[in-house]
Parts: structure tokens; sequence; C-alpha cells
């Protein structure tokens, strides 16, 4: 454990398709760093839906405008200290290239990181029940699980997900447990003096 946390600060965004594993590694990799006397915050897909953003829908235009908030919350975070881990889905390339360039604008650090879980193993742990859904074609009524009505699309399966291009750091999260994501993005961290 460090004596004194440092206090510069970075985003993480952890993208990839519903039931990927973002979340799970967001809290491993937040415990750690807290542990270590960081300053983090979790900015989770979910939560943000049911309060920033709440009132969008799925199109293209409003996940672009909920990604853009993410993005600016967690910028503003990074700038002022706080390591920021973002797992949020973020389905389309030209919205996470407008929030790193944010991160560039205003010389805080980004790092992106591609849950690149298959969606046949996602499919497999469906952990909110989407893709039983939406394989019943029932993804409406979502109110308390996401703050979303309406939803006719799952991510991956009939909504586009862009994988990322050139993304710091891929993970295969049905090759590893979870911890093991977490320190892989850890290093990834360490790698640029970030903690």
């Amino acid at each position: 454990m460090t004596d004194k946390p440092r206090t510069q600060g970075a985003t993480v965004w952890l993208t990839g398709l519903p039931s990927a594993g973002k979340t799970t590694i967001a809290r491993f990799l937040s415990d750690r760093l807290r542990a270590e006397g960081h300053r983090v915050e979790v900015l989770d897909g979910d939560e943000i839906r049911r309060f920033l953003s709440a009132g969008l829908g799925l199109s293209r235009a409003d996940r672009h405008i909920n990604v853009q908030r993410v993005g600016l919350v967690s910028e503003v975070l990074a700038r002022n200290g706080v390591l920021s881990v973002v797992p949020v889905i973020a389905p389309y390339a030209d919205s996470r290239e407008a929030v790193r360039l944010r991160h560039e604008k205003s010389g805080t650090p980004y790092v992106e990181v591609h849950v690149a879980t298959p969606v046949e193993v996602c499919r497999e742990r469906n952990v909110k029940g989407l893709y039983a859904r939406q394989a019943a074609g029932a993804l409406t009524g979502l109110t308390g699980l996401t703050g979303l009505t309406g939803l006719t699309g799952l991510t991956g399966v009939d909504d586009p997900y862009e994988a990322p291009v050139d993304p710091e750091l891929v993970l295969t999260t049905q090759d590893r447990i979870p911890p093991d994501s977490a320190d892989a993005v850890y290093a990834v961290l360490a790698g640029r003096g970030l903690v």
C-alpha cells in the first residue's frame, strides 16, 4: 500500500457487449485501486441511464448523447485526480472517439479496454436476462432494469456494436477469471504511470 495516494486521474473505459463482464471487472479494479489509496469512481452504465440519462431512448442519437454525458462526467472527475472506471457498452466507435478526443483536448489520460467476450458466451451468462428476452422477442418493459421502455434490439445481436479498432487492451473474459482481467487493466495503468 502506498503512503500517499497519487493525484493523477484517468478514465478507464470498459466497452463490450451486455454480459461481457465490464461491471465485474470494474468492481475488482476499483477495489484494488481504493485499497492502494487512490480516489476512484465507477460510472456504471445502468445507473447513468437511470439518473443522468433518464428519458433517453436507444436510438443512435440518444446512445451518442448518453455516451457523451458519461464521457464528460468521467473526464471532469479524471481531470480532478480521480481514477474514473466506466463500464459502459458505448456501441458506436464515433461516440467513443469523441470521448477520447475530449480527454486529449484537456490533457486527461484515457484508457480504452475492449471486453471482447463473444456473444455466445454473453448469451450463456445472460446476467440481466436480456438475451433470453431478446430471443423471445420481449425486450420491452425494462423500466426497472435500465430506465428504458420500448427496447426492441439487443446490442451485438440485432443492434450494432462497433468493436474498438485500437484499444489499449483487449480482454477475452471467457479465457480468464475477473480478478485476472482486472489485473491486466491495472498493468496497463501501471505501465502508463497512472498508478
